[in-house]
């Protein structure tokens, strides 16, 4: 295998799309934020999680055992950011959230797909779900003051999930017709969330970007280590434990910007987080999925 064309062929489509986004609204030209991320947040990515789901031939078993590894590895990383953030007296409601959820979306979900094919999209889901769940929990406790678990059940994403995983446990199959119909929808998700990702990149005020070029690099490291700890323990299979790992280490999520900016927590600390993780993502995860594959 010729790795670095390998590389290439893999990042270079999230890049790009990333970048046209990013040009789109250095232009001038009009992108409604609000209406795409409402677009792919309530329909687009759970038709993806469910049909992804629903068509996995990943063992069950195995799904289950990464759900936990990935619970794990939040978990861990939950103690060693509270730690870090107390040791350097860092806002909690700030820098906790940034931290520890990455962008498994918008960048996790295309790499493991253009990476390990549908297989690692499946094993990806599962990882985002697993976020998604610590986020609308822990993560808005933490930059709001208090979160209700009310939202998160409200969130079709979730509805998306625990169905999806009802049918891959029953061997479930909707009618083609309806199965063709959510692959459609669900096929927007992906270039929606790349270009959405390069227009929040252009639109952020970031601040104090020498400290998050720190926190940044010293985040990829503790998700690296964190990640591949939990999946080593509990004995992942390969593509499960590469996917686990390329999720935990993606950079930090937009949606923690947008999180800030709404409970009056430093938003352009976080903006500058942002820009920082993702300007060092395009260093290392080249090297992570060139290690990994």
């Amino acid at each position: 295998m010729n790795l670095i064309p390998t590389v290439l062929e893999i990042v270079a489509p999230v890049g790009l799309l990333g970048l046209v986004g990013f040009l789109w609204a250095r232009g001038g030209f009009d992108y409604r934020m609000e209406f795409i991320t409402r677009l792919c947040m309530t329909l687009s990515v759970p038709a993806l999680v469910f049909t992804a789901l629903m068509k996995t031939e990943i063992d069950p078993t195995a799904l289950t055992t990464l759900s936990i590894a990935a619970a794990a590895a939040y978990g861990a990383l939950t103690i060693l950011f509270w730690g870090l953030t107390r040791l350097l007296r860092l806002d909690l409601r700030t820098y906790l959230a940034p931290l520890i959820f990455g962008n498994t979306g918008n960048v996790g979900l295309p790499l493991a797909l253009f990476a390990f094919g549908q297989e690692g999209l499946g094993y990806a889901i599962v990882v985002f779900a697993v976020m998604i769940l610590w986020s609308f929990t822990f993560g808005l406790w933490i930059v709001a003051g208090g979160g209700s678990p009310s939202r998160l059940v409200k969130e079709p994403i979730m509805g998306a999930t625990l169905l999806g995983a009802l049918f891959l446990w029953q061997g479930w199959q909707t009618p083609r017709w309806l199965t063709n119909s959510l692959d459609l929808i669900g096929q927007i998700a992906i270039p929606l969330m790349l270009i959405t990702l390069g227009v929040a990149v252009a639109r952020l005020n970031a601040g104090h970007l020498g400290r998050a070029f720190a926190l940044s690099l010293l985040r990829a490291v503790l998700c690296l280590a964190a990640a591949l700890g939990a999946g080593l323990a509990l004995n992942l299979p390969p593509v499960a434990l590469a996917v686990l790992i390329l999720q935990v280490t993606t950079p930090v999520a937009v949606t923690s910007y947008m999180m800030a900016e709404k409970y009056g927590a430093d938003s352009d600390a976080v903006a500058g987080l942002v820009i920082a993780s993702t300007l060092l993502s395009v260093i290392t995860l080249p090297l992570t999925l060139a290690f990994l594959i």
